[in-house]
């Protein structure tokens, strides 16, 4: 999983600058990578491995493009039925926090990988994209990055991440089925919990 997350991070922070249109899925992707880098470039206490720094970085740029509940009803499939408005609440909340986490964590670990945009299928009208792109490591093979975006009323939102073929939220999945037939919703609310806690920078 900590692989797949250091390969996650090319979402916002790996790509080089390109021109698109301003309200296209691929213009919101590169404008927040362009941001993001900047700021990791010129911040040694980040490249030195501050997660608070990473955190608050990742707070301020990243998360206003996610659509956090979605991401979290597929990663529960079926199970997202079974919970109540407030632990609906509750789970996309911390879900969004381990998530937040593991992101601050591979920011620290930026090197300087780069990423190559594939050309886009995207039509007129279309309220649902896939953005395919490719991570260029030096001295590896490029491994394939893909972002599935809607359309809301406030702009694109990213709700799902693909590496290499695996979803990022359907990859939870089968854990967190496993939770919720063992301890229930709740269970699985209090397992998020602990390892958020677990990751906390604050408490180590």
């Amino acid at each position: 999983m900590k692989s797949l997350f250091s390969l996650l991070f090319g979402l916002f922070v790996l790509c080089s600058s390109a021109f698109a249109q301003e309200d296209s899925p691929d213009a919101l992707i590169k404008k927040v990578t362009d941001d993001v880098l900047t700021i990791v470039r010129q911040d040694k206490d980040i490249q030195s491995g501050n997660t608070k720094k990473a955190i608050d970085l990742v707070e301020a740029k990243v998360l206003p493009n996610f659509n956090f509940q979605r991401m979290t009803a597929l990663a529960m499939g079926r199970d997202w039925n079974k919970a109540s408005p407030e632990q609906k609440k509750r789970l996309s909340d911390e879900f969004r926090t381990l998530l937040v986490r593991t992101y601050s964590n591979a920011l620290t670990s930026y090197r300087d990988q780069t990423i190559r945009y594939k050309p886009s299928k995207m039509q007129s009208g279309d309220t649902d994209v896939l953005v395919k792109t490719e991570i260029l490591q030096p001295g590896s093979k490029p491994v394939q990055l893909d972002y599935s975006l809607e359309m809301q009323s406030d702009g694109w939102k990213v709700y799902d991440v693909i590496v290499a073929g695996i979803s990022l939220v359907t990859n939870y999945r089968d854990t967190f089925n496993q939770e919720v037939r063992s301890n229930g919703v709740d269970g699985l609310i209090q397992m998020l919990s602990t390892k958020n806690k677990q990751m906390d920078p604050g408490k180590k």
